[in-house]
């Protein structure tokens, strides 16, 4: 969608309720470009679904309520002008306009999101280089293995399919951590000032990465990685 979507458009609604984009994205991809370009009232009638995944819309005559499993994946510049911490180019946006375009995105949003990755610009000996990555093909198959793994684990709940979905009762059963992963985390949540709520998406991503390795135990490696993709809402957003 068009980051001019009004509320309605995204959750679903009007006088006879429709589903909005969050639910026509069920079991896909809703992809959120120029994320901070959105109105901060539209992006945070998404929490609930994300965390739900549902939407519920209530109207004197009833309530209706539409699925809403989505895989929300989002994009943004780091700064209005778009160089921000560029290498090459100045960025010419001032500390206070690099903050409130940043503030424009809420930190409860960013914890809905478990996966922050910052990608710099490609330079050209990236984009000629002859050197052979893993192929489509390897990580397609390496997914599918991953993914037989979760569904075997969760084959006798009806509600659960995926590590994403765990409740709390999942995560003490499937992510148990050695103490060397516990005090990793408990490092992460002081120094960085992560929330309850990242602490559990650290151990649903940690899980992720054990059964991406095929490995049944959850190890240090996989603990520091998932911590990874967590840090970039607080360097940001502090």
């Amino acid at each position: 969608p068009h980051h001019t979507i009004s509320d309605v458009g995204l959750l679903g609604g009007s006088a006879t309720p429709s589903p909005g984009e969050v639910s026509l994205a069920h079991h896909g991809v809703l992809f959120l470009d120029e994320l901070p370009e959105f109105k901060r009232s539209t992006l945070e009638v998404m929490r609930q679904p994300l965390e739900d995944g549902k939407v519920t819309i209530s109207r004197a005559a009833g309530s209706l309520t539409f699925p809403s499993e989505f895989m929300l994946v989002a994009a943004m510049n780091p700064c209005p002008c778009g160089y921000f911490g560029d290498l090459k180019r100045e960025c010419r946006c001032s500390p206070v306009q690099v903050q409130r375009y940043r503030q424009r995105i809420s930190g409860p949003l960013l914890d809905r999101i478990d996966l922050h990755i910052e990608v710099p610009a490609v330079e050209y000996r990236d984009i000629s280089s002859t050197r052979t990555e893993e192929d489509s093909t390897a990580i397609r198959e390496r997914v599918m293995r991953a993914r037989e793994r979760q569904q075997a684990r969760f084959k006798a709940d009806a509600k659960t399919n995926c590590n994403a979905r765990m409740m709390p009762r999942h995560i003490k059963q499937h992510c148990a951590l050695a103490q060397e992963s516990q005090e990793l985390i408990r490092i992460a949540m002081t120094e960085l000032n992560l929330s309850a709520r990242a602490y559990d998406r650290i151990l649903k991503v940690s899980r992720t990465i054990a059964d991406l390795a095929s490995a049944d135990e959850i190890t240090p490696e996989h603990v520091s990685e998932a911590i990874q993709y967590r840090t970039f809402d607080r360097t940001l957003w502090v």
